[in-house]
């Protein structure tokens, strides 16, 4: 499936032709560079390897300055491989040209990390919900998480307190609301995730 790799810019909201307000997001997308293009034969797999963002040469493996080097390009901090390219050549420039406004696209990315939650933040439980006949510390308590005797242990997969967010996260079919090539920006509809400035996968 073709795409880009972008970063997220922040939200804001535009008008629409009918002059409703539309919350969108801002995803500044490519230039992405054709790093390396596996084939069947070689790899067992057809894909195109892009990469975007430069990176300090001082910063990155010798291993990697070779494969960089191959493609005549600087060192890049994010590679992604994606299906279903048209014909490129290994060092050829990926632009927002590619998307047109009005489509669909799917973006994923790493949504925030909140890190150690409770479970009404985590699972939305919802509390004892009421103060009185001693529950004064039970307000946003899990409650029961299992018999004694039998089966003497709390299931796998129990609802329970733990990490949260910084998960891969996709959302998909979000419409392309304007597409700004001369500064490598797309306008997508609703939101997307991750904080600002994270890495985004846009994929048609």
């Amino acid at each position: 499936m073709a795409g880009i790799i972008g970063k997220k810019i922040g939200m804001t909201s535009v008008y629409s032709a009918e002059g409703k307000n539309l919350p969108c997001t801002i995803i500044e997308a490519g230039p992405c560079v054709v790093t390396q293009i596996k084939t069947q034969d070689k790899d067992g797999y057809e894909s195109v390897q892009l990469g975007f963002d430069d990176k300090k040469e001082k910063n990155t493996p010798k291993a990697m300055l070779g494969h960089f080097s191959k493609a005549k390009t600087t060192p890049k901090r994010k590679i992604v491989e994606f299906k279903g390219f048209q014909e490129v050549n290994l060092g050829d420039a990926v632009t927002v040209e590619q998307f047109q406004e009005g489509e669909f696209v799917d973006v994923a990315g790493a949504s925030k990390g909140k890190g150690f939650q409770g479970v009404v933040k985590r699972h939305g439980f919802g509390g004892v919900g009421q103060a009185t006949h001693g529950q004064h510390n039970r307000m946003r308590a899990p409650g029961s998480i299992g018999a004694a005797s039998y089966p003497s242990r709390v299931f796998k997969g129990m609802k329970m307190a733990g990490r949260t967010g910084g998960e891969r996260v996709k959302m998909i079919n979000l419409q392309i609301l304007k597409v700004i090539p001369e500064k490598n920006i797309l306008i997508v509809k609703g939101s997307v995730p991750g904080s600002k400035g994270s890495y985004l996968i846009v994929e048609k």
